[in-house]
């Protein structure tokens, strides 16, 4: 089983900038997407920024242009890049991956979510 932990999250100003990392570690697993979402208090959890196995992004109207979405398929971590933060942009980011496993000639899909990491933009 994949397991993911975030990393980088914290208190910034608004305008700030921070970079959030996660890793996935595990055995023999291959990763196809990578996401990260967030959830605000009081809210729904949001897809925030998607990456494929292939290098291929996706934004939520309310990040495109600020944030970036990046990854090293060789370390199996993905970046989120967070420019010109505003205080809605205030929750708790989680990193998540689906991942296929192979055993034999049956290829199996799972998804694992990480613990998430906190981050506070003040105004």
């Amino acid at each position: 089983q994949v397991q993911l932990v975030e990393s980088g999250g914290g208190l910034v100003q608004a305008g700030g900038s921070l970079r959030l990392s996660c890793r996935a570690s595990g055995s023999a697993f291959s990763i196809k997407v990578m996401n990260w979402y967030r959830q605000a208090p009081g809210k729904q959890r949001e897809l925030v920024a998607a990456i494929t196995s292939g290098g291929s992004t996706d934004y939520a109207d309310s990040v495109k242009g600020r944030f970036t979405i990046s990854g090293d398929n060789v370390k199996n971590e993905v970046y989120l890049q967070m420019n010109s933060l505003k205080p809605e942009d205030t929750a708790v980011y989680y990193c998540n991956a689906r991942y296929g496993v192979k055993s034999g000639i049956i290829s199996r899909n799972y998804l694992q979510w990480g613990q998430g990491t906190q981050v506070t933009v003040s105004s």
